[in-house]
């Protein structure tokens, strides 16, 4: 079975989720090393992860993708394995309308959810980065890549804005309101736990989570042939972007990690596994609700969830999505602190 993860497939307050200043030790522009408590790491070097960015960076160089007409020729709106539910038995039998629908109601989700991701999430976060508000003597360098990646994320939400707009039209099908994503909500919960002082920083660390992870939507539907082009080519524009943006993320967590101390380390990293499974769960309450537009009794709905979805099945997909995660939380020593590597266990993603 082939699951979606990346909320199946975020973040409003008025305070952007942060409480009081919370400030990092100084350093200097470029050369940065291990600090107290930092476990010894050698030394490195900060350099830019988005070099040449006005020849590759989509927003300066792709067109906008305009959609064609070709379901005719048999073309669908999202890769078949990506959305378990229109393959469900249960919903095939009511015809392909129906597949159709959920596949539709599937990309919606996933546009909606990059959007609020980009502009609510990520960009509040590297906004500060780039205004240099996270902190005393952050790099010049990874400042001026923030706000290459500020732009980059606003276009991301805008041009799948675009996209849902265009394929209302073609299709006809309107959005289902889902209400608040599920990973919106467990977001919301894990920070209304922590100090005020701690909003900040945790929410740094799920930007690095998010911004490391492996979508399978971002890995195979730009290969396949069988959705509609704009389609392909707009999740293809945003992979691309998202490479470099993984290396910039995963540079600044190898900068953070360290200045945080031991206190703090050991505080918020029990939320690296929380963040890892909130990110790429599927939105339950969101597809249940998509299946609330077909004829299918309660009953139904949830043997249709429960087949689509098992919990051995999210759990071993979830752990597969966060490979490169795990590796740069390894690398940089996360998991030498023992009640952190218990959290991980805990969450079905550590040994």
């Amino acid at each position: 079975m082939s699951l979606d993860l990346s909320g199946g497939f975020l973040l409003h307050d008025p305070t952007n989720g942060f409480g009081r200043n919370t400030s990092l030790p100084a350093m200097g522009p470029s050369r940065t090393g291990p600090v107290s408590g930092s476990n010894h790491r050698p030394p490195f070097t900060i350099v830019s992860k988005l070099t040449n960015w006005d020849a590759k960076a989509s927003v300066r160089v792709k067109p906008r993708r305009i959609l064609m007409d070709e379901e005719s020729a048999g073309k669908v709106f999202f890769t078949p394995e990506l959305v378990p539910v229109a393959n469900h038995p249960m919903v095939r039998r009511l015809g392909p309308e129906a597949v159709r629908q959920q596949q539709v109601l599937h990309l919606y989700r996933y546009l909606d959810f990059t959007a609020r991701l980009e502009l609510e999430a990520i960009n509040v976060v590297a906004s500060r980065i780039a205004l240099g508000k996270t902190g005393p003597g952050l790099p010049e360098v990874m400042r001026a890549d923030a706000f290459k990646l500020v732009t980059d994320e606003a276009h991301h939400a805008t041009f799948s804005d675009d996209m849902r707009r265009q394929v209302a039209e073609a299709t006809g099908i309107d959005a289902v309101d889902s209400g608040i994503p599920r990973f919106l909500r467990r977001l919301r919960a894990i920070r209304r736990d922590l100090p005020p002082d701690q909003r900040r920083l945790a929410m740094s660390l799920f930007a690095v989570v998010s911004e490391t992870l492996i979508s399978g939507i971002l890995a195979q539907v730009p290969k396949d042939d069988r959705v509609v082009t704009s389609v392909r080519e707009m999740i293809a524009d945003h992979a691309e972007d998202e490479g470099r943006h993984s290396a910039f993320f995963s540079q600044y967590f190898a900068y953070l990690w360290p200045r945080l101390g031991d206190k703090l380390r050991s505080e918020l990293g029990p939320l690296l596994p929380e963040f890892i499974r909130a990110f790429l769960e599927p939105d339950l309450r969101a597809i249940r609700r998509s299946l609330a537009g077909l004829p299918l009794g309660p009953d139904e709905v949830e043997t249709i969830m429960a087949d689509c979805y098992p919990a051995e099945v999210v759990s071993a997909a979830s752990r597969e999505a966060a490979t490169v995660t795990l590796h740069l939380f390894q690398h940089n020593g996360v998991m030498d602190d023992s009640r952190i590597a218990d959290a991980f266990r805990a969450h079905g993603l550590h040994d």
